[in-house]
């Protein structure tokens, strides 16, 4: 084309450049009870596989994230939600009657996504770290347990090693559940090597600040999806991922209330699957006994005393949380401390409990594997609730208290 043709061709109308914004996730805005329905069913779809294979979840993980339900604690300015421990719990609750394992894992997380957002204070790793968890649906495992302290979470053997702005840890975890696939790690430490067991940090580690190396497998009864194989764990990440808050802090006023709360969810959602199976069944037996119901309805109806008793301990605890969580006096007193911790023993014997009468109300077809009605597997991954941070441990640490409180002298007060 020549100058002149230049200069006569008509000029385009092309409008200015504008870089564009990311795009809004598609879960955005839509109820969060919704979206939790939809990864329900793709967990319940491969909760078979997972329990008969002791595989990692990834399809249900997989659809969670996609859902936008990783970093739903997270507050709005950070991408997250703001959502409440009672949402959270209603999400575990409903992964809960779908696949145990996948519930499960969804709830560890949430423990410490909490610790996290919840003690991040004016740390800027941290609101970084927090806004990747959102904007990148990151899955973060938790590293409380060592070999050498046993299920104490209030002592650590290894201690963080500080040096010119770095730090470097190498701890013995006996267990990380789903250490392999995570995005993340939450560990406890001493906070040096010269610290008391007792004097403990929290350590946020990405992916690439750490490396596992497998030492203890996993092949157990049930929440065999969950993964959850003992490691060397060796760190190096920097100063600032220690968050700004001491451990025991963070302990009493999120990490125990959030575990107690959104794993007694999971084992109610568990306890609740056994009830609709058992339903199920009493109807069918029902329906070719001419509208009458077996002796084994009776069951039926324990079951549904318990799964109702389960759900309003989780409820009222839940209240009880949340009408105190900002307030660290409240949180740190005797009389809470000692309400959240009996949450975890009585939820995971009401769960039990649930689940047996359920079993005993599907007779021999609950008890067979190959069944529709079968609680097998529900039964199993339900029996890990009082030996997950034992109930024994729980009970003996609050014998102290126990001794301390008064016996009410009124009814409702």
């Amino acid at each position: 084309m020549t100058l002149q043709a230049l200069k006569t061709a008509p000029t385009l109308d092309v409008p200015p450049y504008r870089p564009q914004a990311a795009a809004v996730p598609v879960w955005r805005g839509l109820p969060l009870a919704e979206r939790a329905a939809r990864v329900a069913k793709i967990a319940a779809e491969h909760a078979q596989s997972v329990d008969q294979e002791a595989r990692f979840p990834a399809e249900a993980i997989a659809a969670a994230k996609a859902e936008g339900l990783m970093g739903v604690l997270a507050p709005t300015a950070l991408g997250g939600e703001a959502a409440s421990f009672a949402q959270v719990a209603e999400v575990c609750y409903a992964l809960g009657q779908a696949c145990a394992s996948s519930a499960m894992i969804y709830a560890m997380h949430q423990v410490k996504a909490a610790c996290v957002i919840r003690h991040a204070g004016d740390s800027a790793w941290m609101a970084d770290f927090i806004t990747r968890l959102t904007a990148e649906q990151l899955l973060l495992a938790s590293s409380t347990t060592e070999g050498k302290a046993g299920g104490d979470v209030r002592r650590s053997a290894a201690a963080v090693e500080a040096k010119a702005g770095r730090i470097t840890l190498d701890r013995d975890a006996s267990v990380i559940s789903y250490g392999a696939q995570a995005d993340g790690l939450v560990t406890t430490a001493r906070r040096s090597g010269e610290a008391d067991a007792s004097d403990q940090v929290l350590l946020v580690l990405d992916r690439a600040d750490y490396s596992l190396t497998q030492t203890q497998s996993w092949d157990t009864m049930g929440m065999r999806g969950t993964c959850s194989v003992g490691f060397a764990l060796k760190a190096d990440a920097s100063l600032d991922q220690i968050m700004p808050v001491a451990y025991e802090a963070i302990h009493s006023r999120t990490m125990v209330p959030a575990a107690h709360i959104f794993w007694s969810a999971v084992w109610a959602g568990i306890a609740a699957a056994s009830v609709e199976r058992a339903r199920r069944f009493i109807r069918k037996a029902a329906r070719g006994n001419g509208g009458q119901p077996p002796p084994a309805a009776a069951y039926l109806t324990k079951a549904n005393t318990a799964l109702r008793a389960l759900r309003a301990l989780i409820a009222e605890a839940v209240a009880g949380y949340q009408a105190i969580e900002h307030n660290a006096e409240a949180l740190g007193a005797l009389a809470f401390q000692t309400r959240i911790n009996l949450l975890k023993v009585d939820s995971s014997e009401l769960a039990q409990a649930t689940v047996l009468a359920a079993l005993r109300a599907c007779g021999l077809s609950g008890y067979r594997n190959d069944s529709e009605a079968s609680i097998a597997r529900h039964l199993r991954d339900v029996l890990s609730a009082p030996v997950m941070i034992n109930n024994d441990r729980i009970l003996a640490n609050l014998a102290a208290s126990s001794l301390l409180a008064e016996t009410p002298s009124t009814l409702f007060s």
